[in-house]
């Protein structure tokens, strides 16, 4: 599946675009901000504007810290907080430095960040949660701990931006949908083609203001929205909690041009009586988890915006992306990107992919590689359906593939057709394990009332062959969710059995 010409401008031949992959994420971006050191770069409510210069600078400050403390290329740093100026500072600095960057979710508990820390083997950890000092120090009581203000001794002139683009950048712990989390090991390769490519399929340039209200410790807010902006050399507006009136507010007093978002986020947007101002915005993109059809239609209906929904993970940055002149597709993730290419397994229609954006591997992790590869080809985990114009859909998980009396099911389609009930605010379907089927399908729905299994089987089997009907329905008050929003579906099977 070789479409990602359809991502380019009219009147640009593919044999015009080649991705430049010499150079490394902050070798770039200091080169930027030295032939503008007055242009604003990155704003956040509390510390205002930082320009090209301040960042070149306190960058470089961080950087000497962290050496004088015994930091050394190569080493690898956990990095944590709240979205902010001085975060990015300290991002920066790890990897002008030659270091490994782990990003951590601030919201970990004891038993999550120790994970982390034991895996990754950190020489250092810059944490703005002052609860897991005790944690870090149980695991590692050597390990260097600051916050993200730096508070740490000056040291002297140093060199930096020496690495170069194979070398280690990036360890994304992967969210943990369906199991412990692993460490994605990506180079400056890796993340910098992709940021090439959303640059060109985007049409994203030094001009942009893009709000970026994401987390930082995420692939989608930090390899795509931070590493992005950085890259292109356009203004950024860190907002550290997604708030609907403060993204619309800054939409009009920044005059931005770009929003990145989950669809939870799209769900709280569209609710607001300010949504329709977010019209002067060029482009809307949403990921990290699906978009619904409904919603995506409403947004259109109430702002004016066609949402432009892209796939990724934190293995391969991004992958595929609805096309920004051609039709953005409902339900759709559009085409592979510039330099990425997808294809279909033939056993399960698993999607598999290749190309410079994908990772090296996860972190010491041998027998884990050996089960995410095929043929040098990165399988995703996700079940992949192509329309006759190429479209790509997501339609479900390989691991949640339930097999029923023989039967593939896909949950996807399943939940696609009882979220059309109208008493059905949200569901999640899964396989439970059946003595006579091997496994039968059941819903988890949330909703205002009680439902009988067999309403919702009936429903279902309008539009679906009797074998994918839910044959059982158990009523939740909120399905489980990561910090991005996507469902965490081995939180809701409890090891009943069906009879």
């Amino acid at each position: 599946m070789t479409t990602w010409h359809n991502h380019l401008p009219i009147g640009m031949n593919a044999q015009d675009f080649e991705i430049e992959l010499t150079e490394t994420l902050p070798s770039l971006w200091a080169n930027i901000w030295r032939k503008s050191p007055q242009r604003n770069v990155l704003y956040d409510e509390d510390s205002g504007w930082l320009t090209g210069g301040d960042l070149l600078r306190r960058s470089e400050l961080a950087a000497r810290k962290l050496s004088a403390a015994g930091i050394v290329p190569g080493d690898r740093v956990v990095l944590s907080g709240p979205s902010s100026t001085d975060f990015v500072i300290c991002h920066v600095a790890i990897l002008r430095l030659g270091c490994v960057v782990v990003p951590a979710n601030g919201a970990y508990r004891e038993k999550e960040i120790k994970h982390v820390i034991q895996d990754s083997r950190p020489a250092a950890a810059i944490v703005d949660n002052s609860a897991w000092e005790p944690w870090i120090k149980d695991i590692n009581p050597a390990i260097i701990i600051t916050t993200s203000k730096m508070s740490l001794p000056d040291g002297p002139a140093i060199p930096l931006d020496q690495v170069n683009s194979e070398q280690a950048a990036y360890i994304g712990y992967t969210s943990g949908t369906t199991g412990r989390p692993k460490g994605a090991l990506l180079s400056h390769l890796n993340l910098l083609s992709s940021v090439r490519a959303l640059e060109l399929a985007w049409r994203w340039v030094k001009d942009d203001t893009l709000i970026l209200a994401l987390p930082l410790f995420h692939m989608h807010g930090l390899g795509v929205g931070l590493h992005g902006g950085l890259t292109v050399g356009c203004k950024i507006i860190l907002q550290r909690d997604f708030d609907p009136g403060k993204v619309i507010e800054a939409s009009e007093q920044f005059e931005a041009s770009m929003f990145f978002g989950v669809p939870t986020m799209y769900g709280r947007l569209v609710e607001s009586p300010r949504a329709h101002e977010l019209k002067r915005l060029r482009l809307c993109v949403s990921g990290s988890a699906p978009l619904p059809a409904d919603l995506h239609v409403k947004f259109e209906e109430i702002t004016g915006q066609k949402v432009l929904e892209r796939y990724g993970m934190t293995e391969t940055v991004m992958l595929v992306s609805n096309p920004y002149d051609l039709e953005r597709r409902p339900g759709s993730v559009g085409f592979p990107l510039p330099g990425v290419e997808v294809r279909l397994s033939k056993e399960l229609s698993e999607i598999e992919v290749s190309g410079p954006n994908i990772f090296e591997g996860y972190w010491e992790n041998p027998d884990a590689n050996s089960e995410a590869f095929n043929d040098g080809w990165f399988k995703t985990g996700d079940i992949g359906q192509l329309d006759d114009d190429g479209y790509l859909s997501i339609v479900g998980r390989a691991k949640e593939l339930i097999i029923s009396g023989g039967y593939n099911v896909y949950p996807r389609e399943v939940e696609d057709v009882l979220n059309q009930h109208p008493d059905v605010l949200e569901c999640a379907v899964v396989g439970e394990m059946s003595g006579e089927w091997g496994e039968t399908v059941v819903a988890y729905v949330v909703s205002d009332r009680q439902f009988e299994d067999e309403e919702l089987k009936l429903f279902a089997g309008t539009y679906l062959a009797d074998f994918k009907r839910p044959r059982f329905t158990y009523g939740v008050d909120a399905l489980p969710r990561n910090a991005l929003g996507k469902v965490q579906k081995h939180r809701l099977m409890d090891g009943r059995v069906a009879d």
